[in-house]
């Protein structure tokens, strides 16, 4: 029995691999595509990109709901948006698109009405009234409206946790007088407006993708400098029909990342003398109560020493306090003026002396020399004269 089922399980496997010559395994099928399926009408030539105009008309019914945004804004936009609303209510009136300015609870709504002729416009007025609660100018932002232009809300808050580090990044983005951000919405053909912890951003979606990437990254610490150099290189090679089609690796600026490292002041310790002999041993904590003569005290003894150091302490702390507190009762001093007279101090001086000053005074006027006399009258008395002839003659 069992060499007729060792022959047969043999006549089975010989049979088996006659089927595997004749006809091969096929290969194994990748599960990565294997639901996706062939599309006739996607071809290289089409723009995925491009949006197709949606015309007053195609709609054949009004929408059946309404549908509303809101959104809040800021108390010191309020005086602008009440003068600016008249042309925001004109803009979207073509639209079929009610706007609302609730100057109480601080909110612009938008809605949708039964004139309403493009569902997607909604989303298009609500873009609007964020971009107005950015502080976007509404000129520009009633461009918004067109369908080629969309926009893009960047919150760049919570990328930089160090404030002073996202103040730095942020003002990086900008340069110095503007300059980073002129040149990046001349590459990108984007609006840029920078406000608190976000960027409004005004363009096409594809410029936007490349924008939102500018400012991500610079805020991780990448300069938009490197990307501006990249931009401007891109520019010059579309202009080239040949290079349309190749790959353009080759012309961009590869940068490595370096990791410069800080110089840090190195701490000097100090070195103890050399000495032979090793460290005196630590005290332990009956070391120093027999060397005090704690050791030895009661616990009564003990705990009124305590005690007396308690209080010692918190003495010393209520003087502190009172002090501290007496110091608002104490008047400051006044200031001294200048211009006040001070009083001058009063000779104590005797009767007999302030006479004899008086005298001695008196005398050394009248008691003049003669021949300081003499001397002073004589100029006068000798006063040439000169006459016609030029002859000089003495007075007497």
């Amino acid at each position: 029995l069992l060499s007729c089922l060792l022959v047969g399980r043999l006549l089975f496997l010989l049979q088996d691999m006659s089927k595997t010559k004749e006809d091969p395994q096929p290969a194994p099928v990748s599960k990565k595509n294997k639901y996706r399926k062939d599309k006739p009408w996607d071809t290289e030539d089409i723009d995925k990109w491009k949006i197709e105009p949606f015309q007053e008309g195609e709609m054949k019914a009004p929408l059946l709901e309404e549908s509303s945004f809101a959104t809040l804004f800021p108390r010191y936009k309020e005086q602008y948006l009440r003068d600016v609303w008249p042309e925001i209510q004109q803009a979207l009136e073509p639209h079929g698109i009610l706007g609302e300015l609730n100057l109480v609870e601080g909110t612009m709504t938008v809605k949708t009405t039964r004139k309403t002729w493009d569902p997607y416009m909604i989303i298009k007025a609500r873009d609007l009234i964020r971009l107005l609660s950015r502080g976007v100018p509404a000129p520009q932002a009633v461009k918004i409206l067109g369908d080629e232009i969309t926009c893009d809300i960047i919150k760049i808050g919570g990328l930089v946790r160090n404030k002073d580090r996202f103040v730095k990044r942020r003002q990086r983005l900008m340069g110095p007088n503007g300059e980073t951000l002129k040149a990046l919405e001349l590459l990108t053909n984007c609006y840029i407006f920078i406000q608190g912890n976000t960027v409004s951003a005004m363009g096409t979606f594809k410029n936007l993708k490349i924008l939102r990437r500018i400012v991500v990254e610079c805020m991780e610490n990448v300069h938009p400098i490197y990307h501006i150099k990249t931009l401007m290189i891109k520019r010059e090679l579309e202009k080239d029909p040949e290079l349309a089609k190749e790959n353009w690796d080759r012309f961009l600026p590869q940068f490595k990342k370096k990791n410069l490292k800080r110089k840090t002041a190195t701490k000097t310790e100090k070195k103890a003398p050399y000495s032979p002999f090793p460290p005196a041993p630590v005290m332990s904590k009956i070391d120093k109560q027999l060397e005090s003569g704690e050791y030895f005290l009661s616990p009564e003894q003990k705990q009124a020493k305590d005690l007396e150091a308690k209080n010692l302490k918190s003495a010393e702390k209520k003087k502190i306090r009172t002090d501290k507190y007496n110091e608002g009762f104490v008047p400051p001093k006044e200031p001294v003026k200048s211009s006040a007279k001070v009083p001058k101090t009063v000779e104590t001086r005797s009767a007999s002396d302030i006479a004899a000053s008086l005298i001695q005074k008196t005398g050394s006027k009248r008691s003049r020399p003669q021949e300081d006399v003499k001397s002073a009258a004589e100029p006068k008395s000798k006063i040439q004269k000169t006459d016609r002839d030029g002859s000089k003659k003495r007075r007497k």
